[in-house]
């Protein structure tokens, strides 16, 4: 097995590098990917047309869900093959890899025959209007019905090979996808296709470049299969069901939270076009701000969380508690950092999306309010990736939960109700926090548990 020229990174290798060498390649996959989704946002808003930008922020929510999704197998399996392995049980780390790709497979399709069959409902519940419903159903199509496949079946595969140590050939995938959609955009929105339909070109520029990533991460896999536990032969997706019920208790909670925020959003931009189309593009743009610390947020919980499943399972507590420490640390430094870069050019953050002054003016109030919730945000990030990678589903669970549908959808009706429209900005703030609390209670209290049994020194 090849995987045992990574077991020095896993076992032996200083924390910090082991750390850097997993999360770094997956953090500037996340940042390029970032780019790309802004970019997306940037080309639409140099049309200065605020109903484009609005419908680009309904459909993208849609293909949001599709990432969530690809969580349940992706991050579901990616994690237990990791503790496998950490386990020595490597046939069994190819049950479920393969059991892994055929379900992601198989929910991407039902996924996208689902959003073709009410795609009218679907945009209508996600706020769109006259103005806007014919730019979300074209966005739509093209990213979610017809590349809903591959764009799951790159994110699944990025993170079953990351699971083994491969993060970056990992995030080279994604990385070129995004990139390629930098390139693409501008060109199927300004020059293949007539003016109007600049969104309809962003899509297809966005469909291309996932295609594109998924034909690598199958070249990857090929080639990696022979020599690691990469496995996609039909033959395993019998025995690797056995394991069903361990996936979906760490991918169900991933998913279930990004499922959570996807209808957050959409209770959002609900809420927000009750307003008029310029909050709901407003708020898009502060979204797409704000995915500069979540994907590092992200990007460098990813990378830990092979490294801490490895370690949990070969009972090495003490390790898997200094990498969670140490991810912790770089994530909440990084999180202060833009909080002050936010604050400090709060118009001119807004002003790199849209020259609507209307659309600035209300986009620096809410990145005010809504860059006081990033500290809290990354941190409940760190300890829910790290009870997804010791196998802890429930804890997982109650954290997403909270962050983003117990307490974080009625909260916007409250607030909507009590201040208004910057009451749905202040929103994260309130229930971020609120889950913080909760979080590091459980935290505590699983790390309390190895204390009491002196499994830790």
């Amino acid at each position: 097995m090849k995987m045992d020229a990574n077991r020095e990174l896993f076992e032996t290798m200083p924390v910090s590098k082991a750390l850097a060498k997993l999360a770094v390649p997956t953090i500037i996959s996340q940042l390029i990917i970032m780019v790309y989704n802004l970019a997306d946002t940037f080309f639409i808003g140099s049309t200065k047309d605020p109903y484009k930008v609005a419908a680009a922020t309904l459909a993208y929510t849609l293909f949001f869900i599709l990432n969530a999704l690809s969580n349940l197998f992706g991050i579901g399996g990616g994690t237990l093959i990791s503790r496998l392995l950490g386990d020595n049980k490597p046939e069994k780390a190819k049950d479920v890899c393969s059991f892994s790709i055929y379900g992601s497979i198989l929910i991407a399709l039902l996924y996208s025959i689902f959003c073709l069959a009410f795609m009218e409902e679907l945009l209508d519940m996600l706020g769109s209007s006259q103005y806007t419903f014919g730019y979300a159903a074209s966005y739509t199509f093209y990213v979610v019905i017809i590349g809903g496949l591959p764009a799951m079946l790159s994110l699944t595969l990025s993170h079953l090979i990351r699971s083994i140590g491969y993060a970056r050939q990992a995030s080279f995938g994604l990385g070129m996808g995004g990139i390629l959609n930098i390139l693409l955009d501008p060109l199927f929105m300004f020059v293949l296709l007539p003016p109007g339909q600049e969104v309809k070109g962003a899509a297809i520029a966005t469909m291309f470049s996932n295609i594109a990533a998924t034909l690598y991460f199958i070249v990857i896999f090929l080639r990696l299969k022979k020599s690691t536990v990469l496995s996609a032969s039909p033959k395993r997706i019998l025995s690797g069901s056995r394991y069903a019920k361990m996936i979906f208790a760490v991918g169900f909670p991933s998913a279930i939270g990004n499922l959570l925020s996807c209808m957050a959003n959409m209770v959002i931009n609900k809420l927000a076009s009750g307003y008029g189309d310029i909050p709901v593009a407003a708020l898009g743009i502060v979204k797409k701000i704000e995915m500069l610390p979540m994907n590092v947020g992200m990007g460098l919980c990813q990378g830990m969380l092979p490294l801490v499943a490895y370690n949990y399972a070969a009972k090495n507590f003490k390790r898997m508690k200094d990498a969670v420490k140490k991810a912790s640390l770089s994530g909440m430094t990084f999180a202060l950092l833009c909080v002050l870069v936010f604050e400090l050019f709060v118009k001119g953050s807004i002003r790199i999306f849209i020259d609507d002054d209307a659309t600035i003016e209300m986009g620096a109030a809410f990145l005010r309010i809504n860059s006081l919730a990033i500290p809290l945000m990354i941190c409940n990030f760190h300890i829910s990736f790290m009870f997804q990678a010791v196998g802890k589903g429930t804890q997982s669970l109650i954290l997403s939960s909270c962050r983003t549908g117990i307490v974080h959808i009625p909260l916007l009706f409250l607030m909507n109700m009590l201040i208004g429209l910057y009451g749905l900005a202040w929103t994260p703030v309130i229930s971020d926090g609120a889950t913080l609390c909760l979080a590091l209670f459980l935290y505590r209290r699983f790390i309390h548990s190895f204390e009491t049994a002196r499994q830790i020194p």
